[in-house]
């Protein structure tokens, strides 16, 4: 016996099947699927009880073409190595279902294949395309506005100023300045800061300020370290060389992280590399404040970004909110832990 041959063929169920298991017009079963169609409560609660005894469902594609919204926003991610980034899919996602939004989850890659993954994006139809990376350029952006391909082109989690977008993001100048303030309370006086890629459509202005603000206080200007993506393996190595070629007169007593996972690959550098204790030896701040920053390990002191109020302006916005303005900035809050 050939099991696949015995098998049943699929068979799609429609709308007329619908109509016939309700005893409904086909034209009445499409307009129990609309909210705002007229048709009273009795025959829509029918048609979805037979649309879900018989295993109905719509064809949403096919029904948002004649709606000006297809109910679908597009995430474009490409920096999977960031765990905040995990954060933000969890809570975009879940606030936009909450909401009537189902989301296109889309990997931009290197940041080379963003283009490519507007055009996935436009021809779903989408309701808006929400950047979250940090390769994105000026040119992708124009060329994604001019093309049309997008009906909204949102940037989250980064601050723009491109004409093209509009942002949703945290304000890192009070945000920085609040670390600063706190590292200088606690009687710091050598900082390093270590920043992830800086990009120019999307940036965050964390390095700068805290630069400034801590020049402003104490007259210095704190050196500053890189690496080419949020990554905590690239900080390890960077740290560990640091700490393996420093002076024991320059080394750092506290080392302020653009986010946790460079924080966390920086205390893991501290006490595995180097072989010093942190905090006591080198104290660690980093930034967004992700679930694993409580984890005993690490302790680590962080500024918490309002997320759940950021996820809630984009969908203000998507539900074109008539005070809708280009840049959208937040206070979060710093949470102190034993890193420093």
């Amino acid at each position: 016996m050939n099991r696949m041959t015995d098998q049943k063929p699929f068979t799609k169920v429609t709308a007329d099947d619908v109509a016939a298991a309700a005893g409904v017009s086909r034209w009445t079963v499409t307009r129990a699927f609309k909210s705002d169609a007229p048709v009273s409560a009795q025959t829509r609660a029918n048609v979805l009880e037979a649309a879900k005894r018989i295993g109905y469902l719509p064809d949403l594609q096919a029904a948002s073409l004649g709606s000006d919204r297809s109910n679908l926003v597009a995430l474009l991610i490409d920096d999977f190595k960031n765990p905040h980034k995990l954060v933000l899919i969890d809570q975009l996602t879940r606030t936009l279902r909450a909401h009537g939004w189902d989301s296109l989850l889309l990997n931009t890659l290197d940041g080379t294949a963003t283009n490519d993954a507007l055009l996935t994006a436009s021809q779903r139809r989408v309701d808006a395309a929400v950047l979250i990376g940090i390769q994105f350029n000026d040119a992708t952006l124009e060329t994604a506005q001019g093309a049309g391909r997008v009906k909204r082109l949102i940037v989250f989690a980064r601050s723009s100023e491109h004409p093209s977008t509009l942002s949703i993001s945290v304000d890192d100048t009070v945000a920085m300045a609040t670390i600063a303030d706190h590292v200088l309370a606690q009687g710091y006086q050598s900082p390093l800061f270590l920043a992830g890629p800086q990009t120019g459509s999307a940036h965050l202005r964390r390095r700068e300020t805290f630069l400034t603000h801590w020049k402003n206080a104490t007259g210095q200007t704190p050196p500053t370290l890189d690496v080419a993506a949020y990554d905590a393996t690239l900080a390890f190595d960077r740290i560990a060389r640091l700490l393996h070629t420093c002076p024991l007169d320059r080394r750092p007593d506290v080392i302020v992280c653009e986010n946790d996972a460079l924080a966390m690959g920086t205390i893991d550098a501290i006490r595995h590399a180097a072989g010093l204790r942190a905090p006591e030896d080198i104290a660690v701040t980093g930034f967004d404040d992700i679930p694993q920053a409580q984890w005993a390990q690490y302790q680590l002191t962080s500024y918490r970004q309002p997320i759940p109020e950021m996820a809630q302006r984009l969908v203000a916005i998507l539900q074109d909110t008539p005070d809708a303005q280009e840049r959208y900035e937040f206070n979060g809050e710093l949470v102190v832990r034993a890193s420093a």
